[in-house]
């Protein structure tokens, strides 16, 4: 499955194997050799692999902190947007259609930004729901993180949702060279109608996204390594809402919103 992954990642990038080879910084045969199956990559490897082009550690390799691949992931289903039936939103339940909203809503305002690629992008949509959660107790979108090396990381509900705004064309999904990164933008097609996030949530949205969205992938994953969420959660594991009551000033936004 790793293997597999990075190939499909260098593919997918236009690079030759020459030229990541030289991003990580190893001979050409050393890469040669992790993409053909025929070495196992070390903890470093990984870390450098992941970095370069802004995927999670865990995703590289089949059954690491996840029990799917991202290949096994169905693409989620929307309601009608003429349906006036909407459920009112628990405190921290996931909800496709919200998810939705909020990313084409961030996309527009902050997508075509040079820095915000799918490492930042996942660091303003958890800084967005637990800056909420630590405010008023409720998440914006319900959306789960696991604690991974980079950072948190949104679970497979995220990789769901974007498939299915893929399929309705809603976004689209290209890699840019940034740097010395291979960067996925995502890029939103259509507006959000905003049917599902109330004006409490895009004031909040906002604020986060003028705090936090010009910062880079490096700056957004140290801030969030500095979160007590995240440092109280074992590595692999779901990062529980409720240790956003017990953060420090580094990240609190309860009293002092514009500290950061």
């Amino acid at each position: 499955m790793f293997a597999s992954n990075l190939a499909r990642l260098r593919a997918n990038s236009n690079l030759s194997q020459q030229q990541v080879a030289e991003k990580l910084y190893m001979a050409r045969a050393t890469y040669a050799n992790l993409e053909a199956g025929k070495k196992s990559p070390t903890l470093e490897q990984l870390n450098a692999i992941g970095e370069l082009f802004e995927v999670p550690t865990f995703q590289l390799i089949e059954g690491v902190s996840s029990q799917h691949s991202s290949a096994e992931i169905q693409p989620a289903r929307f309601s009608s947007a003429n349906d006036d039936d909407i459920v009112p939103r628990e405190t921290v339940t996931e909800r496709v259609d919200t998810l939705r909203e909020v990313l084409l809503y961030v996309l527009d305002k902050v997508g075509a930004k040079p820095n915000v690629g799918e490492t930042v992008l996942y660091k303003l949509l958890y800084f967005i729901d637990f800056d909420y959660y630590e405010k008023t107790g409720k998440s914006v979108t319900g959306l789960r993180y696991m604690k991974n090396h980079h950072g948190p990381t949104p679970t497979q509900t995220f990789v769901a949702v974007v498939k299915g705004m893929e399929q309705k064309g809603d976004l689209e999904i290209v890699s840019t060279k940034y740097f010395n990164h291979i960067q996925k933008k995502y890029l939103p097609v259509i507006k959000p109608e905003l049917k599902y996030v109330n004006g409490e949530e895009l004031r909040h949205i906002d604020e986060v996204l003028a705090r936090l969205s010009d910062k880079t992938a490096t700056e957004l994953s140290s801030l969030s390594h500095r979160d007590m969420p995240w440092l109280a959660t074992a590595d692999g594991s779901n990062i529980s809402y409720q240790l956003a009551k017990y953060r420090t000033a580094d990240t609190s936004v309860k009293e002092i919103e514009d500290e950061l």
